[in-house]
C-alpha cells in the first residue's frame, strides 16, 4: 500500500510539476529578454515571488485530491518533486538561454564580477581562488539550476506543508 501512497505522490507532482515548470520557463523568457531590454528582470523578479503562491496552490489541489486532510511530511515531500519536475522542464530552457542566447562572456563576466565583490569584501583567498577555478558550460548551468530549484523547493515547501496540514478538514495528521 506503500507503494502506491509514493506512486501517487510522485505522479501527481510530476502531473502538477508540469504547469509550474511551464510558469517558470513564461517567467524565464523575461530574464532572458532582460539582456536587450533590462526592465524585463524586474517582472522575471516579481513572477518569482509568485512562485511560492502558485505552489502552495497545487499542493493544496493535491491535498483536495487526498480528500482533504494531508501530513506535514507527505506535503513536504510533494512540494520537493513538485519543483524537481518543475525544474526539470526550465533546465531545457536554461540550456537553451547559455548555449545559444546569453553572450559568449555572460557566465565569466558574473564570475569576474563575483571576484571583485570578494576581492572587496576581503575574503578568503581560498574562497577567491574556488572561485577563479570556476568553468561552467551550458548543461553545467542547466544542472545548476536543477539543483537550486530543488534547494528552493525543500525551503519554501515548509512553510507551504505547514499551512497545508494545519488547515485539515479532519483534524487528523498523517
Amino acid at each position: 500500500m506503500e507503494t502506491n501512497k509514493n506512486n501517487s505522490l510522485i505522479q501527481s507532482a510530476m502531473r502538477y510539476g508540469f504547469p509550474l515548470g511551464m510558469f517558470w520557463v513564461f517567467k524565464y523568457l523575461f530574464y532572458m529578454g532582460s539582456l536587450k531590454f533590462p526592465y524585463l528582470v524586474s517582472i522575471y523578479w516579481g513572477l518569482s515571488l509568485v512562485v511560492p503562491y502558485v505552489a502552495y496552490l497545487l499542493t493544496k489541489r493535491y491535498k483536495n485530491d487526498l480528500g482533504g486532510s494531508i501530513g506535514f511530511f507527505r506535503a513536504w515531500q510533494f512540494g520537493i518533486f513538485l519543483y524537481f519536475f518543475a525544474a526539470l522542464i526550465v533546465s531545457v530552457m536554461h540550456y537553451v538561454f547559455y548555449r545559444f542566447v546569453a553572450p559568449p562572456d555572460f557566465v565569466k563576466s558574473a564570475i569576474d564580477q563575483t571576484l571583485e565583490s570578494l576581492t572587496q569584501l576581503h575574503a578568503d583567498s581560498k574562497v577567491i581562488q574556488s572561485v577563479k577555478a570556476l568553468d561552467f558550460s551550458p548543461i553545467h548551468m542547466a544542472l545548476q539550476g536543477i539543483l537550486n530549484n530543488v534547494f528552493y523547493g525543500i525551503v519554501f515547501s515548509i512553510p507551504v506543508a505547514a499551512l497545508l496540514c494545519r488547515n485539515n478538514q479532519t483534524g487528523s495528521v498523517r
